[in-house]
């Protein structure tokens, strides 16, 4: 109860028996001084909740390995992703030099190039013409769409050139192995962009499960809701509507979730099974009076929740796949062009989507853990949700904030992002502590400095694959038998 309180208020500390001089200094420190105390205070005693507290690990970007050197690289694909990682080049040019571009949109290629100061004979249309010259820099971005990994990341690895490598790895398992195979041939560093190892709140989630507060892990419950409108802006209109142009979703969007669910639990997966389908997003559940896109005088447009007036033209959202002017007074007129030709005005109902609009995975891990998980669609609110069940404790968190409770103190603690971490990138700083962790890798070639090597993240998309089979077919399958 004193650990919790002193966290809280040290004011609050008073009635705990401490020595007088004690509680005196701890009414005038700050909170990271309070934890570092508390964390003398409990060596050597058992692990409980004062033991995982984030003592001396308030989490910034400094505390990541800086590269020992400049690392260059070439970005094929200069849509959200591919700029997403480039920034960090803007921020840290001491670490990264983007040095080409393969971009086959031109106002793409051309605002990438200019960002990052590209030379004329280094940008490129597609992402073969790179690789008709010689290896000419570090390593190579694949931030292209989901059925354009495999062919860039075969042909970069015999080249030589380490990878960063976007989720998912390919479009089967195959594909999957085939990487890793050249990978290996070429003795090459692969880096799978699986984000999440790299946040601070899931690294906090994987330490307190790691340092056994909870004892023995028994089951989790995890949660993915998509959010209503997110779902229909990338998987009913948008880039990731159809499987056999990217992966099902499972894969596209929830690949994250089954990665961060192995590497918490930290066993393998034995078994798992699946349900789900599209139901909503279909031609039978169009209102009547809606027409094929919003712009062509819907008579429920004001009042649908998918709206792509209202979504992108009235509330200016969910523009990042637009390549709007950058004069704003413009931006407007270039909205409607987009809302009446392109695939984002179409109406939710009369798309050609394919993919499951909710989805659910049932997993039993290695020493009889069970896993639950739940990729949803219909929610008005977005962020991953998990129940994590042990022995002798649980941890509840929402991406923002983790309760851990101790079954035998009765005690809880709170632990916040906002509280202990300095966010710079999207998925809770985990971008670019990807970028940053991939690039102390490459410098020292040394993929121990990696969390998602590609041989790591194997698994995980094993289980994706399989999830989709059982999904379809209605079967528990094996993954130790999945490996074939």
């Amino acid at each position: 109860m004193c650990v919790q309180l002193l966290l809280l208020a040290p004011m609050a500390f008073q009635n705990c028996f401490l020595p007088a001089k004690f509680i005196a200094m701890a009414n005038q420190w700050s909170r990271r001084e309070v934890l570092k105390t508390i964390s003398l205070l409990s060596v050597g005693a058992s692990v409980h909740l004062a033991s995982i507290q984030e003592i001396d690990w308030t989490w910034s970007y400094a505390l990541l390995p800086k590269p020992a050197r400049k690392i260059t690289a070439i970005t094929l694909g200069a849509g959200n992703r591919g700029n997403v990682y480039g920034n960090y080049a803007l921020q840290h040019p001491d670490e990264l030099d983007i040095i080409g571009v393969a971009e086959p949109i031109p106002l793409r290629n051309e605002r990438y190039a200019q960002k990052h100061q590209i030379i004329d004979a280094n940008r490129f249309v597609t992402w073969e013409h790179v690789f008709t010259r010689p290896k000419f820099a570090d390593a190579i971005i694949i931030t292209t769409p989901d059925h354009l990994h495999y062919g860039p990341a075969m042909q970069a690895l015999a080249l030589g050139y380490d990878l960063l490598l976007e989720k998912p790895i390919a479009q089967s398992w195959r594909e999957c192995n085939d990487i890793l195979q050249q990978a290996k041939k070429h003795k090459r560093i692969v880096a799978v962009c699986h984000v999440l190892r790299y946040a601070p709140y899931y690294r906090k989630v994987k330490e307190v499960i790691d340092s056994g507060v909870l004892g023995s892990l028994i089951s989790v419950q995890h949660l993915e809701p998509i959010q209503h409108v997110h779902m229909s802006h990338s998987y009913v209109r948008g880039n990731w509507r159809r499987e056999k142009d990217t992966n099902p979703i499972i894969l596209a969007k929830s690949c994250h979730d089954l990665d961060i669910l192995r590497w918490w639990i930290g066993k393998s997966c034995h078994y798992i099974s699946s349900f789900g389908s599209l139901k909503w997003f279909r031609q039978e559940n169009a209102p009547a009076g809606s027409t094929t896109r919003c712009t062509d005088g819907c008579a429920v447009e004001a009042e649908c929740p998918y709206s792509a007036l209202r979504i992108y033209y009235r509330n200016r959202s969910w523009l990042h796949h637009f390549d709007l002017p950058t004069d704003k007074d413009l931006q407007g007129e270039a909205i409607l062009k987009h809302l009446h030709e392109g695939p984002y005005g179409r109406c939710v109902y009369r798309c050609d989507n394919d993919v499951a609009d909710h989805q659910v995975v049932s997993m039993e891990f290695e020493d009889q853990i069970t896993a639950n998980f739940s990729m949803e669609a219909f929610t008005n609110y977005a962020g991953r949700r998990t129940r994590i069940m042990g022995s002798l404790g649980d941890l509840v968190g929402d991406e923002n904030e983790l309760f851990v409770s101790d079954f035998r103190t009765g005690e809880t603690v709170k632990w916040s992002v906002k509280d202990n971490a300095d966010i710079q990138s999207g998925h809770g700083g985990g971008d670019w502590g990807l970028v940053r962790n991939w690039l102390a890798a490459l410098a020292k070639q040394d993929a121990s400095l990696l969390s998602s090597t590609l041989d790591a993240s194997m698994e995980s998309h094993l289980m994706g694959f399989l999830a989709e089979k059982s999904r379809h077919s209605r079967t528990v399958e094996s993954v130790v038998d999945g490996w074939g």
